[in-house]
């Protein structure tokens, strides 16, 4: 279970024309220190291993950020030019992260802890992301309307939201990044981005990236600092038009209630609490090895992570004892140990809040089938890893089954018949995805239509698409990511109605009414 742990990423910092003693901001096309002077060191949470220093900017650096993409805007430095134009710097970006995908992956890998291999495979999905963008940029022309008339000409139009503010979260860095700033530049706007505090690197990377495809200055900008700092202005300041939030649920109400204030545009996607319904006729080993994957890839700490495994009476005992037996052969490990197979949490906040997690659920009544703790291994003591964990028996309304754990922490509930499952796969507040394994086709149909989740899998989990929608119900959240439905959240509808005929129509008195 060695780590053999890569020495730190240098990449960022040495490559010529990015940021260096200067700082790590960059605003206006200029990369640049923190106001206040204030860094921040990364490590590495596999092994604490230092990863790099970053300027830790403020308020008043977002306020620059946003006064620059503002002007930007404004002028119209991105927004006038053509879609084809935009499309065809999207396609630049996407070339440029498969050229230097190994750096990417490393950086990834460093800040997050996450295998290598894994951050590889995002690095795909990110270039697939800026490439579809990229060829749909021209495509969205708007739509003609029909008057009834041959006197009037009626279309809709798609504009720029604006200056859009971008917040995104620490488990997929550079994936939800490239959600958001893909349709946002395919749109023509400006953005300021805050990435987590504690993962920058790959956002730093992809400004780069941006600036080496053409990207103007102030149309894309870069903060780095914590949230309250940080990322705040971004909701209540009057000159964003839409901030757009990924993360945890209680922020995301945050930041709901201060974009009220300018009724500003907002996007949320806030995680979930995700149903894996099994049933009977569900093939054995498919169940098992996907159950497996749905929770434990990247220790659990996915937003449609498959924390609730709802599983049929009749094949209860075996398909857990099975699952339970398997996830204690999973091996933990560093970024760049091959035989890792899953790796640390991100810190030891995110840990302690997992274990507390347990804690309740356990004296809740949930029965604890494995893990619960972490690794005994001596060579894993300096990361914050936690051991693939399994609950059974857990009860509805329970904190095992409320709450969402972002860890490697599977819940396990019992069905009856398939309404039953249903009704208890629905059971959440959260509505992000779900998924249903079956051999019926006909059930698996009926099933996905009456989950209220986002995105339903049928004996499958995890995958996603560029070209589809990804975003939840209920308190998952607002609004759509990817797809057609991601690039109308950056985008406003126009309604321009031109009379072909004009000529006075007299509803009032006409010249020679009489006084």
């Amino acid at each position: 279970m060695s780590q053999t742990h890569a020495p730190p990423n240098e990449s960022v910092s040495t490559r010529t024309g990015d940021p260096k003693a200067s700082g790590t901001l960059f605003i206006d096309g200029v990369w640049q220190a923190a106001s206040a002077g204030g860094t921040r060191e990364i490590r590495c949470p596999a092994d604490g291993s230092p990863v790099i220093t970053v300027s830790e900017g403020d308020r008043t650096d977002t306020e620059r950020a946003i006064a620059a993409a503002r002007t930007a805007f404004d002028e119209g430095t991105w927004s006038a030019t053509s879609p084809w134009e935009r499309g065809d710097l999207l396609l630049r970006v996407s070339d440029i992260l498969v050229r230097d995908r190994e750096e990417f992956a490393r950086a990834e890998s460093l800040d997050t802890g996450k295998r290598l291999v894994e951050s590889g495979y995002d690095m795909d999905d990110i270039a697939a992301c800026f490439r579809y963008y990229g060829k749909i940029a021209g495509t969205d022309a708007g739509h003609v309307v029909n008057t009834g008339s041959t006197e009037a000409i009626s279309r809709v139009d798609y504009e720029p939201v604006g200056v859009c503010g971008l917040i995104t979260p620490w488990n997929f860095p550079l994936l939800q990044v490239a959600w958001k700033v893909a349709p946002a530049l395919a749109a023509g706007n400006t953005f300021v981005l805050k990435p987590s505090e504690l993962t920058p690197s790959t956002a730093m990377l992809l400004m780069r990236a941006l600036r080496e495809a053409g990207m103007p200055a102030g149309v894309g900008n870069l903060v780095l600092g914590s949230g309250a700092e940080t990322g705040a202005p971004l909701a209540e300041h009057p000159d964003v038009d839409l901030v757009s939030f990924t993360g945890g649920l209680q922020t995301g109400r945050i930041i709901a209630a201060s974009a009220a204030a300018t009724v500003k545009r907002v996007a949320l996607e806030l995680g979930g609490k995700n149903p894996n319904v099994v049933f009977a006729d569900a093939d054995f080993e498919t169940a098992v090895d996907y159950a497996l994957t749905a929770i434990f890839l990247h220790s659990g700490q996915v937003c449609s992570a498959g924390a609730r495994l709802i599983v049929q009476d009749e094949i209860h005992d075996a398909l857990v004892d099975e699952i339970v037996r398997r996830a204690e052969l999973i091996k933990l490990g560093g970024p760049f140990d091959e035989t890792a197979e899953t790796g640390p949490l991100i810190s030891a906040e995110h840990r302690a809040k997992v274990e507390d997690y347990v804690a309740r659920s356990t004296a809740e009544g949930a029965v604890l089938r494995t893990g619960g703790a972490r690794p005994k291994d001596t060579e894993l003591e300096s990361g914050y890893f936690y051991l693939p964990t399994v609950l059974d028996e857990v009860r509805q309304g329970s904190t095992a089954v409320t709450e969402e754990s972002f860890g490697p922490v599977l819940t396990v509930e019992r069905f009856h018949d398939e309404n039953d499952a249903v009704r208890i796969a629905n059971e959440t507040h959260y509505g992000l995805a779900g998924a249903v394994f079956t051999s019926d086709v006909s059930k698996a149909q009926r099933v996905a239509g009456k989950l209220r989740h986002g995105t339903v899998w049928i004996n499958d989990f995890h995958p996603y698409l560029p070209q589809a929608e990804w975003g939840g119900f209920k308190q998952s959240g607002i609004g759509r990511e990817l797809g057609g439905g991601g690039l109308r959240e950056y985008q406003e509808a126009k309604h321009v109605y031109q009379n072909l005929r004009p000529g006075p129509q007299y509803w009032f008195a006409g010249p020679e009414s009489n006084a």
